[in-house]
């Protein structure tokens, strides 16, 4: 969660999934699993369908209330994915940091299907951001996938997207930051960024490749080369799985299994004091670090950062059963675990 509001206090949101506006209070339970379907991703194939698992685990001083990271899952078109982080900063205020997340999650999930939105991420944010009328302000990311393999990526802020194409990381997107632990974020002051701000990328996606979307809790604790080996532990049971399984379900379960093992190997990290975090690395660049008398010691800053942790882990693969699919479907759990966030508001 960012700590540094954009002229107020802001923090990351609340687990979110297909949300509606008269619950956006509750929290959801489960680790959520989605296939959606999306055709002719290339000549040879018939059908091309996007398998995802999702994880979030709350900061352990808000499990109470479930964090302040939002997420939804859409299988509209080829589908829909995106993740909203509540800044902490509003917490100051006496504002609830998830609030402003949760509803900008609520609204982006009620307009994707909007035909002024024309399956665009950037006017997304727009008419979502417009709509939310709680106090707060977030970093969010939205990506849609287009039938033809096309991911389209609108993002404001330090919510990230990666993608794995056997086993190298093809693309990653760059957070936005007006100075050390205060992102870009979307406000409700004028003062705030805007859809206009987003920085928005389009990637070829083909069959086999794997998109790892999630909150600052996941980046700033896990390094690229750890999110890629830990896919590469388990691509050996997510491809058997995926020539034995006929309904998908295993395929999706073993999913949600790959977003709980990158959320609770940030959440792990996020607590080793010892641990030369993303984080930690970043900070000492900016020129944050012990005091002057501890760097004589030899000691310098390392550790986490504690946060909510949100990951949603999607896999392209050829599925004519799951094609047919014309809603989300969810399993799995929410850990009781987490991290402290300190971004702040502007």
């Amino acid at each position: 969660m960012a700590n540094s509001i954009y002229r107020a206090s802001v923090l990351q949101s609340q687990l979110l999934f297909r949300p509606s506006l008269s619950n956006k209070h509750s929290v959801p339970k489960k680790s959520n699993l989605l296939c959606i379907a999306s055709s002719q991703l290339n000549p040879i194939r018939s059908e091309v369908s996007f398998c995802i698992g999702t994880h979030l685990i709350p900061h352990p001083n808000k499990v109470d209330r479930g964090g302040e990271d939002a997420f939804f899952v859409s299988n509209i078109n080829g589908g829909v994915i995106a993740v909203a982080d509540g800044v902490s900063g509003w917490a100051e205020r006496n504002v609830d940091p998830s609030l402003f997340s949760k509803e900008l999650m609520a609204n982006a999930s009620s307009l994707v299907g909007d035909l002024k939105v024309n399956y665009d991420p950037r006017i997304l944010i727009r008419k979502a951001h417009a709509a939310t009328s709680s106090t707060g302000s977030a970093t969010a990311i939205v990506a849609m996938l287009e039938k033809n393999g096309t991911l389209k990526v609108a993002s404001v802020g330090d919510c990230g997207l990666r993608v794995i194409r056997k086993g190298q990381m093809i693309f990653s997107t760059t957070p936005q930051e007006h100075y050390f632990d205060c992102p870009y974020q979307l406000s409700s002051e004028l003062i705030g960024q805007t859809y206009l701000d987003a920085v928005v990328s389009s990637v070829e996606l083909v069959e086999g490749d794997i998109i790892v979307m999630g909150s600052d809790g996941l980046f700033d604790n896990v390094f690229d080369g750890e999110i890629v080996s830990t896919l590469a532990r388990h691509s050996d049971v997510v491809e058997a799985d995926s020539k034995k399984s006929k309904s998908g379900t295993k395929l999706h379960n073993q999913f949600a299994m790959v977003a709980k093992a990158l959320a609770n190997l940030a959440s792990n990290h996020s607590m080793d004091s010892r641990f030369e975090s993303p984080y930690s690395l970043e900070a000492r660049s900016k020129g944050l670090d012990v005091p002057f008398w501890k760097k004589i010691l030899g000691m310098k800053l390392t550790g986490g950062k504690l946060d909510d942790i949100t990951v949603i882990v999607g896999q392209v693969v050829t599925s004519p059963a799951a094609a047919s699919l014309n809603q989300v479907q969810m399993t799995g759990k929410m850990e009781e675990a987490g991290s402290s966030d300190t971004r702040g508001l502007l």
